[in-house]
């Protein structure tokens, strides 16, 4: 489940309660790193997936306020050997909207031939990135003689993609994938504003 809009506090607390995933674990982190400053827009996605022989849920909550961007996520874990009870975990970050350094929307379309501009994506990826993270990719470069033996160093790619946060229409529905993209087209506005 996903909401998102132009709200309050309340509004957001709304959101997170209907998600059902620990409601007042998930409201107090959120609103601890919000603090007094209002909120913009919001996301709120639960999302369940299957690990080998359990289910286990988790919670993204992505909070747009003038001045910067939240994210929230919470797990649950089962009992472990640090745990004799299951337990969940919550973390947020706050981060300056001026060091978001690139927010990426991927759509996927049905039959894009026939696409006709408003309709919905089957699937949207939103990667928002802001240099907590840093993925290297690489690999042994080479040159075009088959019979060079030289060494010729490394290839690749960097890459910051901080957070990543895939909605569908088959598992979400399709006002889910609206709200995504709305969100996602509210934080890319706010970021150009920052920047100017």
């Amino acid at each position: 489940m996903a909401k998102t809009g132009t709200t309050t506090t309340q509004g957001l607390r709304t959101a997170i309660e209907r998600s059902g995933y620990y409601p007042a674990l998930v409201s107090e982190a959120v609103e601890s790193a919000v603090g007094t400053e209002p909120i913009s827009s919001y996301l709120v996605h639960q999302e369940t997936t299957f690990d080998a022989n359990e289910v286990r849920r988790h919670v993204t909550v992505l909070v747009l306020t003038a001045t910067r961007f939240v994210v929230s996520h919470t797990d649950e874990q089962t009992a472990d050997e640090t745990s004799p009870v299951p337990y969940a975990t919550t973390s947020t970050e706050s981060v300056r909207l001026g060091r978001i350094s690139s927010v990426v929307l991927s759509r996927v379309v049905a039959n894009p031939e026939t696409y006709t501009p408003g309709t919905l994506p089957r699937e949207v990826v939103l990667t928002i990135g802001w240099g907590a993270v840093q993925r290297l990719d690489l690999e042994p470069a080479g040159c075009s003689d088959p019979n060079c033996d030289a060494d010729h160093g490394y290839t690749g790619s960097a890459t910051a993609d901080d957070l990543s946060l895939r909605v569908s229409e088959a598992g979400d529905g399709p006002e889910t994938v609206a709200e995504a993209l709305r969100f996602a087209q509210a934080l890319s506005e706010a970021t150009v504003a920052q920047g100017a």
